[in-house]
């Protein structure tokens, strides 16, 4: 089994966070959102991950791909780097990554989590995971017959022909024939809404006898702006509240840490309270403050503050007041 994971994408509806390192390296409970996305797939998985390939910009840098690597080893996997200069839909992004488009694959768009109490079935010629919603025009759609089968793919509907929203993760038993699909849409010209669309090789496979069953999911938790990214951490806090979080170097002076939080390595806590739902990075030192529902990036010192429902990045020196603020990385900001 192979995870194919296009995130070619800087994530601009979550600047400032996405200025210095892409959003799908974001992390959420400790964790980078793309690791935590191929961890999760891993263990759907009904046989091993034998390579796990990436597709980023060019531009995301020496040390990014060294980590992405890192993220595929940690499986047991080969990790693979392929590179999407420029942005040409869902089927294009895909098709940057062709060497590695054959057997049995799971394409999987890093920009969202999931929480998922099944095993995949790997016999079925494709699965395709989907959400219900309330308002499905922002998203890919499927339409499902009686016999559980999907019988049509649309696109961003301007009319609803259905409330279940593809949340971006595919498995395909024949890697080799959805590449062939996905090429002659590219060679020949074949676009929707200005861009290559997966949805369309998708269509094509159906109507050539493929057939594709729903896959469903408890949870589909987006990443894609600061309210949501905040609820997502907030989710999987939830979903781990069993384990340890609180890393053995930090430390706690006249403090209260209301779990679950994640507290990582080498934190300083005074005179505070932290949590519920709150993550706070590697070094970070917090004084004389109450945060809650929030997540804090890496070495950051936060003074006098009352957090709730804030995205804080890396570097960040703050002491104010009460605020509900998303605050990217290297700043300084004080509050009288």
């Amino acid at each position: 089994m192979k995870i194919i994971v296009p995130m070619a994408g800087r994530g601009k509806r979550m600047r400032p966070h996405t200025l210095t390192i892409p959003k799908p390296l974001l992390p959420i409970a400790g964790k980078p959102i793309v690791q935590r996305l191929v961890e999760d797939i891993a263990k759907i998985c009904d046989e091993s991950i034998d390579e796990v390939a990436f597709i980023i910009g060019a531009d995301f840098g020496e040390e990014v791909e060294k980590n992405l690597v890192k993220v595929a080893e940690g499986l047991g996997a080969k990790g693979s780097i392929y590179y999407q200069e420029v942005a040409e839909g869902t089927a294009h992004a895909i098709m940057c990554a062709e060497q590695s488009l054959d057997g049995k694959i799971i394409v999987a768009f890093a920009d969202t989590l999931f929480k998922a109490d099944f095993k995949l079935d790997s016999e079925k010629d494709g699965i395709i995971w989907v959400q219900k919603v309330e308002d499905p025009r922002a998203f890919g759609v499927v339409k499902v017959d009686n016999d559980g089968y999907i019988t049509e793919f649309v696109e961003k509907p301007e009319t609803p022909v259905s409330d279940l929203a593809i949340i971006g993760i595919y498995y395909f038993n024949d890697g080799a024939y959805l590449k062939s699909e996905l090429k002659y849409l590219l060679d020949n010209g074949i676009k929707e809404k200005g861009e290559y669309q997966l949805t369309n090789a998708l269509e094509n496979m159906k109507s050539k006898g493929t057939k594709f069953a729903p896959g469903a999911v408890t949870e589909w938790l987006d990443c894609g702006n600061k309210n949501a990214t905040v609820n997502t951490n907030t989710r999987i806090l939830e979903f781990n509240k069993d384990d340890d979080m609180v890393a053995s170097t930090a430390e706690t002076k006249d403090s209260v840490i209301i779990p679950p939080c994640y507290i990582g390595e080498n934190v300083k806590i005074t005179n505070s309270i932290i949590g519920p739902y709150v993550s706070l990075g590697d070094d970070t030192v917090v004084e004389n403050s109450v945060i809650r529902n929030s997540l804090v990036q890496e070495s950051c010192q936060i003074s006098e503050a009352l957090f709730d429902n804030s995205m804080i990045g890396n570097h960040v020196v703050y002491k104010g007041a009460a605020r509900d603020v998303s605050i990217g990385d290297y700043t300084t900001d004080t509050v009288s």
